[in-house]
């Protein structure tokens, strides 16, 4: 059951449970799958000389570590008091993504390090560009309608992984195609930059949560105000 109390969203225990079984799944699967797309990556970046590729691996593995953090989040049945953490780890991982991948970009700029063409690093980004969005979209309903902004947080990194997916795709395919090996680098420091954005966003998260609580259903026992958890307002971008 679903619906309004007082102008507030309403959520009954079963579809709390049922959305909270959600997103512990596409954590799980997030989890597997960056963590195979991360490794493999990194080893096809080092083996090319590319920087967008080994920034993308190690996006992979943040966006891997993020999904542990919720996963941390979710483990017990107090989720909620964790939320303000789980923002801040979150957030700390763009941050360092952007450091070490703007560092290794503009090196590769200053020595003109042209990196080998990679095939398996095309069919990598093209891939995920197709896994993310989805995967981004499902947690990112499911976390808005639990009324957790770590989860939706968390889906937006994955988000941000398909704009790096599309990113690399462009700079690996101008490199092998066209020969321009400044696509690359220039592709890691685009990545950079959506990794600090993304941070920012992220670490201001529980900052929009002022909006209305989600308010578990409970006509048994009377709605006290008590089970109430943050939500996004119509304001937040989070």
């Amino acid at each position: 059951m679903s619906g309004s109390t007082h102008g507030h969203p309403v959520i009954s225990p079963r579809r709390r449970a049922l959305l909270v079984r959600r997103i512990r799944f596409l954590v799980v699967f997030t989890i597997t799958y960056n963590a195979t797309e991360g490794l493999v990556s990194l080893l096809a970046g080092a083996a090319a000389g590319s920087s967008a590729l080994i920034g993308f691996g190690l996006d992979s593995l943040i966006e891997m570590s993020s999904a542990l953090i919720v996963a941390w989040q979710f483990s017990g049945g107090r989720h909620q008091e964790r939320e303000r953490v789980a923002l801040r780890l979150i957030a700390a991982s763009f941050f360092a993504l952007a450091g070490f991948v703007a560092w290794d970009a503009v090196t590769s700029l200053v020595d003109r390090a042209a990196p080998d063409p990679s095939t398996v690093g095309i069919v990598i980004a093209a891939a995920s560009l197709l896994v993310m969005p989805t995967v981004s979209l499902v947690q990112r309903s499911a976390g808005h309608e639990v009324g957790s902004h770590s989860a939706v947080a968390d889906s937006k990194q994955m988000l941000l992984c398909s704009y790096m997916s599309a990113v690399l795709l462009v700079a690996l395919l101008a490199n092998s195609l066209a020969g321009w090996w400044w696509a690359d680098p220039i592709g890691a420091l685009i990545i950079a930059g959506l990794a600090v954005r993304e941070g920012i966003t992220t670490w201001n998260g529980d900052a929009c949560c002022a909006a209305a609580p989600v308010r578990l259903d409970r006509p048994d026992e009377g709605d006290t105000g008590s089970d109430a958890v943050a939500s996004c307002g119509p304001s937040c971008t989070c």
